[in-house]
C-alpha cells in the first residue's frame, strides 16, 4: 500500500489497501478495517463527532444535581438546552466553508480542541448565565459533525457513502447516550472518593475535556484530507485547484434541494438534539427514579444509534440499488413519518414507564434512521458545494433542535408529554417537504426523470464556461461519472434493452443493405 507523509502528495498511480474509484474513493465499506487513508479518517472523524456529543450533553446527564447546587429554574435549563443546540447553528454552516477551502482534517481538529477549555470552564459555574453560556459554547463542537460527513463523502464511493456517512454520523451521535450512562458513573466515582457532591460534579467533567484533547493530536498525526494528500499540499501541486468562493456559495444556496434538506433535517437530527436535552430529566421527574436509573434509561435512545442511524444510510444504499435516487427519497419519507408518530405515540405514555420505553426504543429507531438517509440524499445535491451544503443542512437540524426545545418544553405552558406529541405532529408535517425533491436526470418520488438530462449536465451546470475552460471542474466530472449509480438497475436495465435494441436495429439494417 502507498502511505504518503503528512505534506505528501500521491503520484500519479498510487496503491491503496481498500478497491478505489476513479477518485480514488474505497468501493468498500469495513468499519474493522484500519488502512490508510480512508479507514483512520473515518475512525478518528466518528471519535471526534462522539467526543463533541458526549461533552454537549454531559450537562444534561448531570442537570438534577447541577440545578439543585447552582439554583437553576425551569426557563434556565430551557435556555441552556437551547443555547448548547444554538451554538452550532453558525458554526456548522462556517464548517461547510471552512472544510471546503482548508479541508476536513484541520476542520474537525481544530473543533474539537478549540472547545475543549469551555468543557473544562464548565466546571467554574456558580450561576445560571455561567452555565448556559458554558453550554453554548461547547454546543460549538457540534460542528463537527459537518467536517465527519465531508470527509466520509471524500473518502467513499457513491455506491457506500450514505452506509459510510449513516456509521460515522451513528456511532458519533451515540454519544449523546453514552454520557447519560457515563457522567452519572464518574460522577458517583468521585462522590465515593469522598467528594462533596458539589465538587464531584465539577470534577467529572475533566473526562470529556481531556478525551477531546487527546483526539485532537490524533487528528492532526494520523490522517489526511483525501485519499491523495492534504489540501495544502495538494493545491501547492496544483493537483487540487481553487475556484471562486462566491461560485461554491451560489451552487448551495441557489439549490432549492439544500433548503428542502435543511428543514426536514431539521425535524429528525433536532428531534434528536432535543430528546437528549429533555429525556433525563423527564425521567427522574415524571418516574421518580433516581438519577442512576434515569440516566440509565435515557441512555438508550442515544445509545440505540449503535446500529439504527447506521442501518438508515445502509437501507439509503441498498433501495438506491434498485431504484436508484428515487428509491431513496421514498424510504427517506417513509422512515422519517414513522419516526413523527412514534415521537407523538409517545407523548400518549407518560402513564406508565413499561409503554414508554417500548415506545421510546421504537421511535428511536426510525428517528435516528431518517439521520441516516439524510446523508444518503445530501452528498448528490451539489459536488462543487458539498461542505456548504452538509453545513446547511447540518445547521437546520440544530435550528429544528433549538425551536422545538423553545416550543414545546421551555416557553409553552404545556407538559413535557404534550411536547413530545406536538413534536411528533410537527415532524410529521414538515416531513412531506420530501416529496418536493427532485432530480432532472434521477427523478423524484412521484416524476420520472427528464428525458435527455445526464449527471455531467447537472453537475457541470455549476460552473461557468471560463471556469471549465481552465479545467477546475474535473473532479465534478469524475463525480458525475460515480453518480450513474443512483440511476437504479431498474432504470439502467431499460437503457440496457433500449441501447441492445437499437445496436441490433442497426446490425438489421446493415445486414439488409448488404444484402441489397
Amino acid at each position: 500500500m502507498g502511505v504518503m507523509g503528512k505534506d505528501a502528495v500521491q503520484d500519479d498511480f498510487p496503491s491503496f489497501a481498500l478497491p478505489v474509484d476513479t477518485e480514488h474513493k474505497a468501493t468498500i465499506m469495513r468499519p474493522w478495517y484500519f488502512a490508510r487513508p480512508h479507514m483512520p479518517a473515518f475512525h478518528l472523524s466518528w471519535l471526534a463527532f462522539f467526543a463533541a456529543f458526549v461533552s454537549t450533553f454531559a450537562p444534561a446527564a448531570l442537570l438534577p444535581v447541577i440545578r439543585d447546587n447552582i439554583d437553576l429554574t425551569k426557563t434556565d435549563l430551557g435556555n441552556a438546552g437551547i443555547a448548547a443546540v444554538c451554538g452550532a447553528i453558525a458554526a456548522r454552516v462556517a464548517m461547510g466553508n471552512f472544510v471546503d477551502t482548508y479541508g476536513p482534517r484541520f476542520g474537525i481538529g481544530l473543533c474539537i480542541g478549540l472547545t475543549a477549555p469551555a468543557v473544562y470552564c464548565i466546571a467554574l459555574c456558580t450561576n445560571a448565565a455561567g452555565f448556559i453560556i458554558s453550554r453554548l459554547f461547547i454546543g460549538f463542537s457540534l460542528a463537527t459533525f459537518v467536517a465527519c460527513q465531508f470527509w466520509c463523502t471524500s473518502m467513499f464511493n457513491t455506491k457506500v457513502v450514505g452506509t459510510a456517512n449513516a456509521l460515522a454520523a451513528g456511532w458519533g451521535n451515540m454519544g449523546g447516550g453514552f454520557t447519560h450512562f457515563l457522567m452519572p458513573l464518574v460522577f458517583d466515582g468521585i462522590k465515593a472518593s469522598s467528594s462533596p457532591a458539589f465538587l464531584a460534579w465539577r470534577w467529572a467533567f475533566f473526562v470529556p475535556a481531556s478525551f477531546q484533547v487527546l483526539l485532537t493530536v490524533c487528528i492532526m498525526a494520523f490522517t489526511q484530507d483525501m485519499p491523495d494528500g492534504n489540501y495544502a499540499a495538494l493545491k501547492k501541486s496544483s493537483a487540487m485547484r481553487k475556484s471562486s468562493a462566491w461560485g461554491t456559495w451560489k451552487a448551495a444556496i441557489t439549490n432549492y434541494r439544500t433548503w428542502v434538506m435543511t428543514l426536514t433535517y431539521g425535524y429528525c437530527f433536532g428531534v434528536e438534539l432535543t430528546v437528549d436535552n429533555v429525556l433525563p430529566q423527564y425521567m427522574y421527574d415524571n418516574f421518580h427514579l433516581d438519577l442512576h436509573i434515569a440516566g440509565l434509561l435515557a441512555a438508550i435512545f442515544g445509545m440505540m444509534n449503535l446500529f439504527s442511524r447506521p442501518s438508515g444510510g445502509y437501507i439509503s444504499d441498498l433501495v438506491a440499488r434498485k431504484w436508484g435516487m428515487r428509491g431513496r427519497l421514498w424510504a427517506m419519507w417513509i422512515i422519517q413519518s414513522l419516526g413523527g408518530l412514534f415521537c407523538l405515540l409517545l407523548g400518549l405514555t407518560s402513564g406508565s414507564l413499561g409503554a414508554t420505553m417500548a415506545i421510546l426504543v421504537i421511535f428511536s429507531i426510525f428517528c435516528q434512521q431518517s439521520c441516516g438517509l439524510s446523508f444518503g440524499i445530501v452528498p448528490f445535491i451539489s459536488k462543487r458545494s458539498t461542505g456548504l451544503v452538509s453545513g446547511f443542512v447540518g445547521s437546520g437540524g440544530n435550528v429544528g433542535g433549538a425551536v422545538t426545545q423553545a416550543l414545546f418544553f421551555t416557553y409553552l405552558p404545556i407538559s413535557t408529554a404534550q411536547g413530545f406529541l406536538w413534536m411528533g405532529v410537527m415532524t410529521m408535517g414538515i416531513t412531506l417537504l420530501y416529496l418536493t425533491m427532485y432530480f432532472p436526470m434521477w427523478g423524484g418520488c412521484f416524476a420520472a426523470a427528464k428525458e435527455g438530462v445526464s449527471e455531467e449536465d447537472y453537475y457541470l451546470a455549476e460552473w461557468t464556461p471560463e471556469e471549465r475552460a481552465e479545467g477546475l471542474h474535473s473532479a465534478s466530472i469524475k463525480f458525475a461519472y460515480e453518480s450513474r449509480s443512483q440511476r437504479g438497475w431498474v432504470k439502467q436495465a431499460a437503457l440496457n434493452e433500449s441501447k441492445e435494441a437499437a445496436a441490433a436495429g442497426a446490425i438489421n439494417d446493415s445486414v439488409k443493405s448488404i444484402n441489397v
